[in-house]
């Protein structure tokens, strides 16, 4: 276990980057948070970080957003949002279990602890917490 405290959101960001340049296909990440905790931001800079110039945004609506991996193994870069996912099925059913298992992919997965017990093994945790305004403790399981 690792703890990492950031002090702004750029410090988050420039987090997230470094987590990214360590990843590699097949990488599976829960990111566990309240609401308004800092998870999309750290997506963010894990996206920039893997080279991915387009805007990052929390995919609420339409569960998971893929993004192209230029120049590196990995190819896509999956950025999932769990919070209305309730089943297994509701995974198989958008073809979100067969994309987490691709080693040409990594996963970015916010809320994961509400699908933990679906995700793969290999899977990462992150837990986030908002300690002071812009300040966040990253542990990293």
């Amino acid at each position: 276990m690792k703890k990492i405290i950031t002090k702004s959101e750029e410090e988050s960001l420039e987090l997230g980057m470094a987590v990214s340049q360590k990843s590699k296909g097949g990488d599976v990440y829960s990111l566990e948070a309240n609401l308004g905790s800092g998870k999309t931001i750290f997506c963010k800079g894990f996206a920039k970080g893997l080279g991915i110039k387009r805007n990052i945004t929390s995919p609420t609506f339409v569960i998971f957003n893929i993004y192209k991996i230029r120049g590196r193994e990995a190819k896509n870069l999956i950025h999932v949002d769990a919070y209305r996912i309730e089943s297994k099925k509701d995974l198989e059913a958008i073809g979100l279990i067969d994309l987490m298992l691709d080693e040409k992919n990594i996963t970015l997965i916010e809320w994961g602890d509400k699908i933990k017990k679906h995700l793969p093994k290999k899977t990462k945790t992150i837990k986030i917490n908002s300690k002071e305004e812009d300040e966040r403790e990253f542990t990293f399981l």
